[in-house]
């Protein structure tokens, strides 16, 4: 419980209040009970909140930032085949030989659970070192019944942190395992009869996704577990058109996803109904830039049909091993050229929406005081420099925490 009242504040609260940033400059702010109470003038104070006041000097506060997509659980490294990439082979290629995703599997399957926590824990202290006050994290590296839990209760245990939001997702289709490599139906069942059923019997997660691509899974294969998904009560999200277009931001549209992620080759149809469905597009520059990725995701389209954009670091050992959200944000710009509002609202406002969350993202009365203090002069100092640390303080529901 963290009841205070900050003066002098310059708040980026994100918030569609016709100033750029939501910015509410030399304004005052009451926390009490894990929420932001009230914004106002100073001088403007209610009186019954007779809680400790502290002047910020004129800092900016931003919304604790919230990275919508990582894998930051796992076995190993893939080192070797960032050499071998940087020699010339593609990511698709050194996947169909048996590296990529599967070797990772390889390494996690004969992982403990501590090992899992603890090799986690090390990456996600960069994180909460940036002001990232919410994280999810997938699965999908287990590809059996036995790592998948293991993996989720791992985040489980992630989760524990007084620091940082720990959001579990399970993504057990996120690529064929060998045992079932003559068998593709054969693995979908086992997702659809036995995995699923149990992680909702276990309430390991609140949410599903799934890898459909050329080296992943078609449509019609994500169909079956999205419909069982959703016979279950699971909120859907759907890695799509990361490397070709398989229609899967469509899927994800038809079944209300709460994301479609990476969409370097979205088309137009699929953007238009990802609007109508609410889905948000989930940009991973991290990726774009690991892999060498030429093709951009069609942003002015996004923007033309008013699709929310949330930018997330893809954190993962083969094609994203980023540590830095804040990073992020500037590849966000510079790359995908979002302008430096759009991007710290894709790691704030439009990443809870990505996951789901009505209770954070903003600076607004009635949402969690998860809260960055910075030292910066302007709001666009957040996407402008990369590498080093403009954090001055974190607050995790008003608490500081760092």
């Amino acid at each position: 419980m963290a009841d205070k009242i900050w003066t002098n504040v310059n708040l980026i609260t994100m918030q569609d209040n016709g100033h750029a940033y939501g910015l509410m400059e030399n304004v005052s702010m009451v926390i009490e009970h894990d929420y932001i109470a009230w914004i106002g003038p100073e001088e403007e104070i209610p009186n019954h909140y007779d809680y400790e006041m502290e002047s910020t000097d004129g800092d900016y506060m931003t919304p604790g930032l919230i990275d919508c997509h990582t894998h930051l659980i796992y076995g190993g490294n893939r080192i070797d085949e960032f050499e071998l990439r940087l020699k010339g082979a593609s990511y698709e290629e050194i996947a169909k030989s048996g590296g990529g995703i599967l070797s990772t599997v390889n390494a996690t399957r004969a992982a403990t659970e501590g090992d899992l926590i603890e090799s986690a824990k090390k990456r996600l202290t960069h994180f909460k070192s940036e002001g990232v006050t919410t994280i999810e994290i997938k699965s999908g590296y287990g590809l059996d019944l036995d790592t998948e839990l293991k993996m989720l209760s791992a985040a489980r245990a992630l989760n524990i942190s007084p620091a940082i939001d720990v959001i579990p997702t399970f993504l057990g289709a996120h690529a064929l395992p060998p045992e079932f490599k003559d068998n593709r139906q054969g693995y979908i069942d086992l997702i659809v009869e036995e995995m699923l059923p149990k992680i909702a019997e276990l309430n390991m997660t609140k949410a599903v996704d799934g890898f459909c691509e050329n080296i992943g899974f078609t449509y019609p294969e994500m169909e079956q577990i999205f419909t069982r998904a959703k016979e279950l009560g699971f909120d859907l999200k759907l890695h799509a058109e990361q490397l070709s277009d398989q229609q899967g931001a469509a899927l994800a549209a038809k079944y209300g996803a709460l994301s479609a992620d990476h969409l370097e080759h979205l088309t137009e149809e699929s953007i238009i109904q990802m609007k109508e469905a609410g889905t948000t597009a989930v940009l991973l520059p991290g990726a774009f830039y690991f892999l060498r990725d030429t093709k951009c995701p069609p942003i002015d389209l996004l923007r033309k049909h008013d699709v929310p954009m949330a930018v997330a670091s893809d954190s993962n050992p083969g094609s994203s091993p980023a540590l830095s959200l804040k990073l992020m944000i500037n590849m966000a710009t510079t790359l995908f050229k979002l302008t430096p509002e759009e991007a710290l609202a894709g790691v704030t406002r439009n990443a809870a929406k990505a996951l789901g969350l009505n209770d954070r993202g903003m600076i607004k009365e009635g949402m969690l005081a998860d809260l960055v203090r910075w030292d910066i002069s302007h709001p666009a100092e957040l996407a402008y420099h990369f590498g080093g640390n403009q954090v001055k303080a974190v607050y995790k529901n008003g608490e500081q925490v760092l």
